[in-house]
């Protein structure tokens, strides 16, 4: 019997492209636009980053509830159906803003995209796996994490300077918000009618039998990875790494938007979307490509002090732009990107550990595993944050987020790295 042909490259470009920029389209949703929409309906700072740092919770766990992706059902599908809940619940947001208990609802609405949002990543990511053999899919990397940027762009930048701009020319800020979220419904649904009709079927992509030792299996997966050597290390590392940044972020946009009077810098909506959407984010971007040069250039372990100074370093920006409170765009968007710069680079590090940690026989699991923890590390320092920030005010949090790299500093020495992990050969 001859095997069946490679799919050719110029096939993967018809849906790689479409499938990740859909991926970030809900997780931006969520998780970026959420924080400003609130901020200008009038949502204390501890509420937002307490309710929406929850949302942080089914990427926390997806991995286990992953089985049952494998389980029913072919990848394809869950893809282009997900698309089409996905959009749906977005269209319920833009028509839950305008009315009585908006908060309540939307909120209910984020928590249900979260959720599937994760099951699309999951799903996604498999497919992914399936549809193309082992050459293309290190050949596409690239491609996948270039359209997720583009997303984010077109989401915390775009989206955001849309909604300042409709804020301005309706007169009314639920009106503005409420149509903000019309773009990324259609396009998500329409992707998912595009995904149905064109999306390749692979023939391994079929649900995997559940067998007596199945459960078994799963398991060991868990306990293989706990069981590592010096487990405990590895989670202190994953958890502590972005203890101050993950507390920035909750509160970055937040800064930008309050009053001056507030202690903020009293931008608009407009100039958030630009400064930090648009230029933080192509900033974050450059810092990650730049952190991966540099890991391949020279390995992990001989990077990690420089990245870790890279991400804590650059918050110093904030504590001098609450504390001087200057008002040019200009500055305030160049403290802006060389924060997010140094973010970027420094988050390469994290982003290739993981890897690291999860090398061997239950690479998918075990990595999944590790983005759990990492968005753990995201979502339980940013509960709190936003209280932390109305007792001590915008100069005093800032310092303190920068004093929250010492746990790392404390971790990294005692990481076991192979020197030559990460550098080209």
């Amino acid at each position: 019997m001859e095997p069946s042909p490679q799919p050719s490259s110029w096939r993967a470009w018809t849906w790689v492209p479409s499938l990740y920029f859909c991926q970030a389209i809900p997780y931006v949703a969520v998780v970026a636009l959420s924080v400003p929409m609130y901020k200008q309906l009038g949502v204390s700072n501890a509420e937002i980053t307490f309710y929406t740092g929850w949302l942080y919770l089914p990427w926390v766990f997806k991995g286990l509830w992953s089985p049952l992706v494998d389980r029913y059902r072919t990848k394809r599908l869950w893809v282009w159906s997900l698309q089409f809940f996905l959009g749906a619940g977005l269209a319920a947001v833009a028509l839950s803003v305008p009315g009585p208990d908006f908060f309540r609802w939307t909120l209910a609405l984020f928590w249900l995209l979260a959720f599937a949002s994760a099951t699309h990543d999951i799903a996604a990511d498999g497919f992914y796996l399936l549809a193309l053999p082992p050459h293309q899919q290190a050949a596409f990397v690239g491609v996948r994490s270039t359209f997720y940027r583009l997303a984010n762009l077109a989401g915390q930048g775009g989206l955001v300077y849309l909604a300042g701009a409709l804020e301005e020319s309706t007169g009314s800020v639920r009106t503005a918000w409420a149509w903000v979220f019309v773009p990324p419904a259609v396009l998500v649904a329409v992707a998912g009618l595009y995904h149905a009709l064109t999306l390749p079927k692979p023939p391994g992509d079929q649900p995997t039998r559940v067998v007596a030792s199945a459960s078994g299996d799963w398991l060991a997966t868990f306990r293989t990875f706990f069981a590592r050597p010096g487990i405990g290390i590895i989670l202190a590392f994953l958890l502590l790494y972005r203890l101050g940044e993950s507390q920035l972020v909750a509160l970055a946009r937040l800064f930008l938007l309050d009053e001056r009077g507030d202690g903020g810098l009293g931008l608009t909506t407009k100039d958030v979307g630009l400064l930090y959407g648009t230029y933080g984010v192509a900033a974050l971007t450059i810092g990650g490509i730049l952190g991966g040069l540099a890991i391949a250039r020279w390995g992990l372990r001989r990077v990690l002090w420089p990245m870790l100074a890279c991400m804590h370093v650059p918050n110093l920006a904030y504590v001098w732009l609450a504390a001087a409170q200057p008002a040019s765009n200009g500055l305030i968007g160049a403290a802006v990107v060389v924060e997010q710069a140094g973010y970027g680079f420094g988050f390469t590090a994290y982003m290739v550990y993981m890897m690291l940690v999860a090398d061997g026989p239950h690479k998918t699991a075990h990595y999944a595993l590790c983005t759990g923890f990492m968005a753990a590390g995201m979502m339980l320092p940013s509960l709190p944050s936003g209280w932390l920030q109305e007792q001590m005010g915008y100069p005093w949090f800032f310092v303190w987020v920068c004093l929250a790299c010492l746990p790392s500093v404390l971790v990294i020495p005692l990481l076991k790295v192979d020197p030559a992990f990460g550098k080209k050969a």
